[in-house]
């Protein structure tokens, strides 16, 4: 379609409230999906990391409990 304006290609024809809503509310669909999915990815990384450390804190907390036990022998 040809617009002889940018005025004429905001209105589209008499349709561009209803284009322009779409589009917009398209975008803020897609940048909340994107935002909300990066937030949660951070979140279950950050869990990870912290389940990581807490079996690493077990496992040294078994290892002194096995040498106290042994030093007590």
């Amino acid at each position: 379609m040809y617009f002889d304006s940018f005025t004429e290609f905001l209105r589209m024809g008499d349709h561009g409230l209803y284009v322009w809503v779409a589009y917009g509310s398209t975008l803020v669909v897609l940048l909340g999906a994107f935002f909300i999915t990066r937030s949660m990815s951070r979140s279950v990384e950050e869990n990870i990391r912290w389940a990581i450390l807490a079996r690493q804190a077990e496992q040294v907390a078994g290892i002194a409990a096995k040498q106290g036990r042994s030093n007590e022998s």
